[in-house]
Parts: C-alpha cells; sequence; structure tokens
C-alpha cells in the first residue's frame, strides 16, 4: 500500500528520485505527472496517487506534456538518478562535481544546474543528506554510533554531530532510540497574540507555538514530540525564562531581532527555505513565488508554502513575512490575524510609527 504522506512530500519536493515508483493525478485539470513535475503544485486535498500511468489513464487522467510521465523517465531526472546512483555507490569518498560530472558524462556547470533544478538541492548537500539517511538506517538496524557513523561515509564523529542538529533534530545517539528519552521542558505565557509557548531541549530551541488557550498549545506539542518526555518547566527556570523573555520582547517591539539557538528537524528543503525566511528583513514580506526563485526553483511556491506551515518556531523562523503573490497575507499556522497583526507591527517598528 502507497505511503501517501511520503509520496506527497516527493511531489512538494519535487524529488526526482521517486520518478516511477509513482505518479500523481490533479483532480481539477484531468491531469497526471511524475514527482519531479516542474508544473506548479496542486492543492493536497485534489491529488490523487497511482502506481502506474496506466492506473491513472484508466481513471480518466491524461499524461503531462510537461513532465511526460509515461515515458520511462524524463532527460534530466535521468541525468539526477544516475548522479545519485554514483552518489549513493561513493558515499565514504570526497566526491567533487567534477568528478561526478565526469562519471555521468557532462559537464560539471551542466550537472550543478540541472541537480539543482530538478531536485532543490545541490549535489554536494544530496551527498550530505544521503550520508544522514544511511546513518538513520544503521542506526535504526541496532548499529551503535561510532559503527553507524562510518558506515554511513563520515570520516569522524564530529563531523556527522555538525550535521545532526539540521538532519535529525537531535544527536545520532537519540536517534537511535527513536527518539523515545528526548526530553522537552516547555513554559507557557500570555503574549500580545494570545498564549505563547515554548519548549526547549538540552540543545535549542524546539517549538515556539501560539494559540488560544495553554492546553491546545500543550496538545500540540505532544502531537509534534509523541514519544518525547514534556514536561513542565519549573517556575523561574533561567534557560527557559531567558528564551521566553527574548520572545516577548520580539513582540512587544522592544527587541528588534530575535536570534535563539534552535534544535528542530528539517528536510533539506525545508532548511533551505527556513534559512531563506530568516533573512527577510523585519518590516518587510517576500511572495512565496519570490523565495522559490531565490531559492532557484521559480515553480516551487506551493512547495515553499508547505515548509512555511511546517514551521515549528513561530517567529524564530519567520515565515509569517511570506504572502501570496495577489498582495494576499496568505495561510499562517497559527491564524491569519495573528500574521496580520504581526506583519502590521513589524512595518510599524520599521517605519518608526510604533
Amino acid at each position: 500500500m502507497m505511503d501517501e504522506t511520503s509520496a506527497w512530500d516527493a511531489v512538494l519536493e519535487r524529488d526526482a528520485r521517486r520518478d516511477g515508483q509513482f505518479v500523481y493525478a490533479v483532480a481539477t485539470t484531468g491531469v497526471y505527472c511524475r514527482p519531479s513535475c516542474p508544473s506548479r503544485r496542486p492543492r493536497r486535498a485534489n491529488v490523487r496517487f497511482f502506481a502506474l500511468p496506466e492506473d491513472a489513464e484508466r481513471a480518466g487522467f491524461r499524461a503531462c506534456r510537461r513532465c511526460r510521465p509515461q515515458e520511462k523517465a524524463a532527460p534530466d531526472a535521468h541525468l539526477v538518478e544516475r548522479a545519485c546512483a554514483y552518489l549513493d555507490a561513493h558515499l565514504d569518498e570526497a566526491v567533487t562535481l567534477e568528478a561526478l560530472g565526469a562519471a555521468i558524462g557532462v559537464s560539471p556547470w551542466h550537472l550543478q544546474r540541472t541537480f539543482k533544478r530538478v531536485t532543490g538541492v545541490s549535489p554536494k548537500e544530496m551527498l550530505r543528506a544521503r550520508r544522514m539517511e544511511r546513518l538513520k538506517d544503521r542506526l535504526q538496524q541496532g548499529d551503535d554510533v561510532a559503527a553507524a557513523t562510518y558506515e554511513a561515509g563520515f570520516g569522524s564523529g564530529s563531523r556527522v554531530y555538525e550535521r545532526s542538529d539540521a538532519r535529525l533534530g537531535m544527536t545520532p545517539a537519540t536517534y537511535r532510540r527513536g527518539g523515545a528519552g528526548m526530553r522537552i521542558r516547555f513554559a507557557t505565557t500570555e503574549c500580545p497574540l494570545g498564549r505563547l509557548l515554548v519548549a526547549v531541549t538540552d540543545r535549542g530551541v524546539c517549538a515556539v507555538t501560539l494559540g488560544d488557550s495553554d492546553e491546545g498549545l500543550v496538545a500540540g506539542l505532544a502531537r509534534e514530540y509523541p514519544r518525547a518526555a514534556l514536561e513542565p518547566a519549573e517556575a523561574g527556570a533561567a534557560d527557559l525564562s531567558s528564551r521566553i523573555e527574548a520572545v516577548l520582547g520580539y513582540l512587544e517591539g522592544t527587541s528588534p531581532h530575535l536570534a535563539l539557538p534552535l534544535d528542530v528537524q528539517a528536510t533539506a528543503f525545508q532548511e533551505r527555505v527556513w534559512k531563506a525566511l530568516q533573512e527577510i528583513p523585519s518590516g518587510t514580506t517576500r511572495t512565496y513565488g519570490e523565495v522559490a526563485a531565490a531559492l532557484g526553483q521559480p515553480q516551487a511556491a506551493r512547495a515553499v508554502a508547505g515548509a512555511c506551515a511546517a514551521n515549528p518556531v513561530a517567529l524564530v523562523i519567520p515565515c509569517h513575512r511570506v504572502v501570496r503573490g495577489d498582495g494576499d497575507s496568505g495561510g499562517y499556522r497559527w491564524g491569519t490575524e495573528r500574521k496580520s497583526r504581526l506583519l502590521a507591527g513589524e512595518r510599524a517598528r520599521r517605519s518608526g510609527t510604533a
């Protein structure tokens, strides 16, 4: 049975590695596509998944003329597949762009440009991601951290720990236990936008959420980290109090910047989007399309919106600064009214009228 959550993630990220494994069809257009299709991403509610192109056609859908999903492989997707296969076979080596291009018979410039357009990441970033995937597989199979680290192609334990925050959201040892035993302390308080929850691990802030009630915020944290030990922080806990004060200071306009150490999980694409969001100046906005274009993927506006919706740390990663192309503020995980108030407050502070 197809894992539709995984399939939808592949569609959002235009993952060429999933081409040939399934196709997706869009009810509103009557068209079916391969996961890497460069066309605009549809709404999830309008999407159906099929294991084979023939299944989609029997259901009344026609093949996309851009990605030609009924054909064995699109040329660019095939190039990326070959590059990924080479990377998988050489995870324990320092693969250069020149060596990879020579191995599959294209210039380094063409490889870099095509690879990033199709997958959204560079070959170097993909190599790191594949190593982390192998690391997770080895840990899940029961390898100890040292063995898994070297089997995954990392030259030293320090290198994998450098990358683990971005790829795992926790250390390899914690991941090996499936996240169980992860200790998260949290506190809630009143703020100008309702109720605020801030949660931390020993490594950084893992959640900043806004809502109408403490019960709802805590329930949301439990859904986000179902196997972690959630503990209400003791009153006056210094580290958590300082994080809350920083967030409140930002909301109240007494602190112009909000930079906190984070411990969050992200895909390679989400990581790139969130980094781009943190570069948007306070008091200004970008459209989803502008963020996608800045990442070198002008057709990935919907995928950018998906990454914004997955952001677990409100304000620290300022997804509220991304709006729709028609000028509408667009959706917001913590409510459109809060988004509008945040943007109005930042504009006022930027103009000096606050």
